[in-house]
């Protein structure tokens, strides 16, 4: 069976179908030394033999792995220092890879839980999946993904058992309901004054403490020493990084229309849950 005509040289447009790319491409390659112009034909158009090829087809390859093209010229020329060069894409591909599989974790995740508590980290996510439907409500969300911005995910696992007693004592839960609602009324029309903050105060406080004896005695504290022992074998194990911030610089960004009067309320529970 006869060859078909093989061509000696190519026109710019056919070399840059062959190897993948375009002709723009191949005019910066040209531009910055990393293809060397080849001859022209009559027509004053750049022609492209086999050598020529061949380096345009290693350029796309070694493109394609991520390798920029300053440290392809840099291989191309043996200069030292391109193992180095290397070392750094291995190691940002690396974490790009990460990434990837954290995003596909989260959103794994997500479709398990089949509700926003799947974008939570696994810490908080799976201490709170076996909750019944509507068992946590959209607020409690919004609380623990606050905290786990300001505190990290431990600090979410350990507000996670407030929402697991809640959900387990209808009696709690309606009078976090009756303080929630109270404490949205202490809007900009009540002074800081006014005595009804105190007797709400004292009656948060009572809540709270409530809250903390229902957790000690279902034994999720147990539970949640365990997690606390084991958090430096599992750090980072399936969970997004959160970025550094401390709890102050958090707080102080994190914006909350409080009145003066809620205020006060805040630091007035402050002061009976931690006397001086």
């Amino acid at each position: 069976m006869p060859l078909p005509p093989v061509p000696r040289r190519v026109k710019i447009g056919d070399a840059a179908a062959f190897a993948g790319t375009t002709p723009r491409a191949i005019r910066h390659y040209h531009a910055i030394g990393l293809l060397a112009e080849p001859e022209r034909g009559g027509d004053d158009r750049r022609r492209y033999g086999y050598d020529d090829m061949i380096r345009l087809l290693w350029i796309r390859r070694m493109a394609e792995a991520g390798i920029s093209l300053e440290d392809i010229r840099a291989g191309f020329e043996g200069a030292a220092g391109i193992g180095q060069s290397l070392a750094r894409l291995e190691e940002a591909l690396a974490s790009k890879a990460a990434v990837l599989e954290a995003q596909r974790a989260a959103v794994q995740r997500l479709r398990e839980a089949g509700s926003p508590l799947g974008l939570l980290s696994p810490r908080v996510a799976g201490r709170l999946c076996g909750l019944p439907p509507g068992a946590l409500r959209p607020t409690d969300l919004d609380t623990l993904l606050v905290t786990e911005r300001v505190f990290g995910p431990l600090g979410a696992a350990v507000q996670a058992d407030r929402f697991l007693v809640l959900a387990a004592h209808p009696g709690l839960r309606a009078e976090e309901d009756r303080l929630a609602e109270a404490e949205s009324a202490l809007d900009d029309t009540v002074s800081p004054d006014d005595p009804r903050i105190e007797d709400l105060a004292v009656r948060r406080c009572a809540h709270e403490t409530a809250l903390a004896a229902a957790i000690e005695d279902s034994g999720l504290d147990e539970a949640l020493d365990d997690l606390l022992d084991g958090c430096g074998e599992r750090a980072g194990e399936g969970e997004e990084a959160l970025a550094a911030m401390s709890p102050p610089a958090a707080v102080g960004t994190m914006p909350y229309d409080f009145s003066p009067a809620r205020l006060r309320y805040e630091e007035r529970v402050l002061e009976l849950l931690h006397p001086v």
